[in-house]
């Protein structure tokens, strides 16, 4: 009952958090410069939802409140933060604040706060820290970004092979700095190299006699300090890990990888895609005009060049427009249509490629399948628009004409919405950032050409 409680009491403290009391009474503390009221406001919250109020307010909001309620930011709510937020916070945060916020987070943690900052943040910040772990922090960031030496926490729990239930037991009872999360104890032979793992579950739930090489799990596999994190995050939701040891060029165990952090890359890895297809790349609500301004520019003049593209198609057929104006108010709708068509099969296409779904073997079973279903939806919509083009311009060549293209741009639209990113990806460019432009072009140039050319054919 009393965990039922408190589970509600933090629900509730995130919704207040987000709504208008809760700024209102930070607003007032903050004019009232009264940093006692503010941290007891804050005390109830989660550091995502402290985050999340952070995010929301403005940069002079922002900088009045830290400047009030000194010594409240802690390493947990940096993490949580915005990477195009964070920098300002840490600038705004005295020496000592900074060393307090750092100094008891996970190695993982730290690295992930230090890799978007400057030199001097990160000095800063490794002198807060004890030197063991500054130790561990800068051979972390040695390895190559968006590796799993960056993603791994070098805080491990790890026991000889040769050991006993009982002793390991023991050792957790006796061990002073053990991490706030763990799942595993590694098992590692007398070369440092990890060779299983035994979950906690399984450690409590076993005899001390046993031995804990008979309890190890079948799911253990080690990834390379120089290995992809992408390719991490992929292998633990593939194989349903939950933490998965990190080892070096000997196969010496250096660290850990836990699922959150694994996941945190996940959701990363889609959020990127959604925002590339949309072709506004990587940003978040709190960037600034010129920012957002610069990174949506190049491919709104990528759409410009492809809209000029499509435009000099429909140039060259001026003179059959001129006499059957109702081709200029049907041919959008062919464009549009396709449009959409290629956009959906690109969306499938992207995501498939990004889960490894879509491959060698399987690819040319999913571009015949796009084309199929551009060509059955093609069909139906065909027969649709060759009835509104008899009912609305009471013309059943016209009709004829606008279906026929329907079925060719919805055609052409499954295929290139699945052959493009695929080509691309295979060119070694992503195909989340580049496949919409092209996928529109082929599809406007299409339709134009296949509407308006079959038109010139037949009514003039």
């Amino acid at each position: 009952m009393a965990e039922h409680d408190s589970t509600a009491s933090m629900s509730d403290a995130g919704d207040f958090a987000l709504d208008g009391r809760f700024a209102s009474a930070v607003r007032e503390a903050v004019e009232a410069q009264d940093g006692d009221a503010i941290s007891v406001l804050m005390e109830p919250l989660h550091p995502a939802d402290i985050a999340d109020y952070l995010e929301q307010i403005d940069d002079s909001a922002r900088s009045r409140l830290l400047s009030v309620w000194k010594g409240g930011v802690d390493g947990d709510v940096l993490s949580e933060l915005e990477e195009s937020l964070r920098e300002g916070v840490i600038d705004g945060l005295e020496p000592q604040e900074l060393a307090s916020a750092v100094r008891d987070l996970e190695t993982d943690d730290v690295v992930d706060l230090l890799e978007d900052m400057g030199a001097e943040q990160q000095g800063a910040v490794l002198e807060a820290l004890d030197d063991a772990d500054r130790v561990a922090v800068e051979q972390s960031l040695s390895y190559p970004e968006e590796s799993a030496g960056r993603l791994m926490q070098r805080e491990v729990v790890m026991a000889p092979q040769h050991w006993k239930v009982g002793q390991a037991i023991d050792f957790l009872r006796n061990e002073d700095d053990l991490p706030d999360d763990f799942y595993h104890v590694v098992l590692t032979d007398p070369r440092m190299k990890p060779v299983g793992y035994v979950t906690l579950g399984k450690l409590l739930g076993s005899r001390r006699d046993t031995d804990l090489s008979e309890i190890v799990e079948d799911s253990f596999r080690t990834f390379r300090v120089d290995q992809d994190e992408g390719d991490v995050a992929y292998a633990f939701n593939q194989y349903h890990l939950i933490s998965a040891p990190v080892v070096d060029a000997d196969e010496r165990l250096v660290g850990i990888i836990t699922i959150d952090d694994a996941m945190a890359v996940l959701d990363e890895e889609h959020e990127e895609d959604i925002l590339r297809l949309a072709g506004v790349g990587e940003g978040s609500l709190s960037d600034k005009v010129i920012e957002t301004t610069k990174r949506r520019f190049p491919w709104l003049a990528v759409n410009l060049v492809t809209a000029i593209l499509a435009s000099l198609v429909i140039a060259q057929f001026e003179d059959v427009i001129a006499q059957f104006v109702a081709l200029a108010v049907l041919m959008p709708i062919v464009a549009s249509m396709g449009g959409n068509a290629g956009t959906q099969s690109l969306t499938v296409a992207v995501r498939a490629i990004a889960t490894k779904d879509l491959t060698g073997s399987n690819v040319w079973r999913v571009i015949r399948r796009e084309v199929l279903v551009g060509l059955v939806n093609g069909l139906i919509f065909a027969v649709v628009m060759g009835v509104v083009g008899v009912l609305w311009f009471g013309s059943p060549v016209l009709g004829a004409v606008i279906g026929v293209a329907m079925v060719v741009n919805l055609v052409i639209a499954g295929l290139a919405g699945t052959v493009i990113p695929v080509a691309l990806e295979k060119l070694g460019v992503d195909p989340a950032l580049a496949s919409g432009a092209f996928v529109t072009t082929v599809t406007d140039v299409v339709g134009f050409f296949a509407f308006l050319g079959l038109a010139a054919m037949v009514l003039l």
